[in-house]
């Protein structure tokens, strides 16, 4: 399958999974609702953990509508969360890098 063959759904889920990997760090607040004063790394990795099931139980439902739910074994899941960090980095690199770097320069 190429990537050009993927459905419009595909490539949606693909978009959505991209935007809230990077979600935990677009916001001092925790699921956008708490407020928090210092989100460290703890906060954002948490609430990435809970982005990462919300976008596998959309994409397990898109997957169950198409009739056929492939088992998933732990290989599967290795894979997902460590694309779904590297997804993550430009949101890490601007939130705790490029602030460290802009705090210095005054």
């Amino acid at each position: 399958m190429t990537p050009a063959s993927l459905s419009i759904e595909s490539w949606s889920l693909i978009l959505v999974a991209l935007m809230a990997a990077n979600a935990a760090y677009a916001s001092r607040k925790f699921l956008f609702f708490k407020t928090l004063e210092d989100k460290h790394v703890g906060w954002c990795l948490l609430e990435m953990g809970v982005w990462y099931a919300l976008i596998g139980l959309i994409g397990y439902s898109l997957e169950s509508m198409i009739g056929n739910v492939f088992p998933k074994r732990w290989e599967f899941f290795a894979v997902s969360l460590c694309l779904f960090f590297v997804a993550a980095f430009p949101g890490f690199t601007w939130r705790f890098l490029m602030k460290h770097r802009n705090d210095a320069r005054g």
